[in-house]
């Protein structure tokens, strides 16, 4: 007998999105809630209600794009549970610039 591991997903269009201190969730079209913990994306983590609360859909409506925290997920990606594939060192580098520009904006 020849078992191989494989996973279908079925992916359906994004309805709605919200971005909690905790969590992210992601109702979509076919009556799916996909909740998965904030910190599995630091981007988003780390972002205002602000910078939370400003995303896309996709065109297509099987994505979504934070642009103030240049940030992308996908359906696929959540439905698989995968997290933010972001090396430590891009996130650190991004924080930085994002911190400066706080205090840049603060001043």
């Amino acid at each position: 007998m020849n078992l191989t591991n494989s996973a279908e997903v079925t992916l359906a269009r994004v309805l709605t999105v919200e971005v909690t201190d905790d969590t992210l969730s992601v109702d979509l079209e076919d009556g799916r809630t996909v909740s998965v913990p904030i910190g599995w994306y630091p981007r988003l983590a780390h972002g205002t209600d602000t910078e939370r609360n400003n995303f896309e859909i996709s065109s297509a409506g099987y994505g979504m794009h934070w642009p103030d925290l240049d940030e992308d997920i996908g359906v696929q990606g959540l439905l698989l549970g995968k997290r933010s594939s972001e090396s430590p060192s891009s996130f650190e580098r991004w924080l930085e610039r994002r911190n400066e520009k706080l205090q840049r904006d603060a001043a």
